[in-house]
């Protein structure tokens, strides 16, 4: 009986408490519906309207600056460096001396194959004179010929082996670091020297397969540089590779800048814009107005209702170049359409709102595209 009625008392005590617990959660329940039932006051915006600009397309890249001509200059023949006629960092024309081998031995072989042509001049003019009065056989005259061009050849290659212990420039350009030294032995092949011609200077960079025909040779491109960060270096497409790579799907375009004052160096990163030569009408907006989603861009879009009440709905666009913090939108806005200029994230579809301010654009001037 004693034990029935203690069972009793804590049935009945977690009866009341289990109560208590329910009763102030369906409070807070109906607090939380009262609450939400309530309209939401309006969150206060920045709107600006989409306008209509001319703007001339252009696709942006990025590249590295290649050299028209850039090698490391090495030697062809082995030898004890003699002389060394330039100094890193020089500039040189083609034909101006690098080194110089030591040619001593070259020299004296030279003068063995002189010394033998002569003799053989001597002895094809001597039957060169018989022949008329026939004291010697035309076979005889043949040989002493034969032997005078062998002898002529043998000097001709003793004069390129020669020349080849002389390393020259072969293209106007740039010197960098010299890589010998004075009285070094070098095998064939060491490299010497880097030369390249810096003058007018490539750009190679790639495009996807899409913008393919956005781009003909001509085109004018845009590049700057992290080194020159204030200049932009203008030039033109001049090559477009016959062939997209089927890895990436992109292709290679090379254009052609000038660089008189040689800032752009074979190697440099470069962000290239290439620019078509016609303009277009675009539908714009500050950049700060789109979501960039992977599943679709979106803006919010305000509306009116017939009491004059504002409110926003998400309205799905296609962008497209961007420029000077404006974005093309190709699709889902008219012109005067008015959107929510920044804070897109604190924002949801049909919330009530009301204008701060109307974030005009920032001039609107005919501008130049990006993408």
């Amino acid at each position: 009986m004693r034990t029935f009625r203690r069972f009793l008392i804590v049935i009945v005590f977690l009866g009341v408490a289990l109560g208590g617990i329910f009763g102030y959660k369906f409070y807070q329940f109906g607090q939380m519906k009262e609450q939400m039932s309530q309209p939401q006051p309006p969150v206060e915006i920045a709107a600006v309207s989409a306008t209509l600009e001319r703007w001339t397309p252009s696709t942006k890249s990025v590249g590295s600056v290649e050299a028209v001509n850039g090698i490391e200059v090495a030697n062809e023949v082995p030898g004890v460096i003699r002389e060394i006629a330039f100094d890193s960092g020089d500039m040189v024309e083609e034909g101006d001396v690098l080194i110089r081998l030591d040619s001593a031995i070259d020299e004296a072989a030279l003068r063995t194959r002189r010394a033998e042509a002569q003799l053989a001049q001597q002895e094809f003019k001597r039957v060169e004179n018989l022949l008329p009065r026939r004291a010697v056989s035309q076979s005889q005259f043949d040989e002493a010929k034969a032997n005078y061009d062998a002898a002529r050849a043998r000097v001709n290659e003793a004069e390129a082996q020669l020349s080849k212990k002389v390393v020259r420039a072969p293209f106007d350009g740039k010197l960098g670091l010299r890589l010998v030294d004075q009285g070094e032995y070098i095998a064939t092949g060491t490299p010497i020297v880097e030369i390249n011609m810096l003058d007018p200077i490539y750009l190679d960079y790639t495009l996807s397969e899409r913008n393919l025909p956005q781009v003909e040779q001509g085109y004018e491109v845009e590049a700057t540089v992290a080194a020159v960060p204030d200049e932009t270096f203008t030039g033109e497409v001049s090559a477009i590779n016959t062939s997209v790579n089927p890895e990436t799907r992109t292709v290679r375009i090379r254009a052609t800048l000038a660089n008189p004052d040689g800032k752009l160096r074979p190697g440099m990163f470069a962000t290239v814009m290439t620019r078509q030569p016609e303009e277009r009408e675009v539908i714009t907006v500050p950049r700060t107005a789109v979501s960039y989603n992977t599943y679709g861009d979106f803006v919010f879009l305000v509306q009116e209702n017939d009491e004059g009440e504002l409110s926003v709905t998400r309205r799905t666009v296609s962008t497209g170049n961007a420029n000077d913090g404006r974005v093309a939108v190709l699709e889902g806005l008219e012109e005067g359409d008015r959107v929510v200029a920044k804070g897109l994230q604190r924002l949801r579809a049909g919330q009530r709102v009301t204008i701060q301010q109307d974030a005009e654009s920032e001039g609107s001037p005919a501008a130049e595209a990006s993408e």
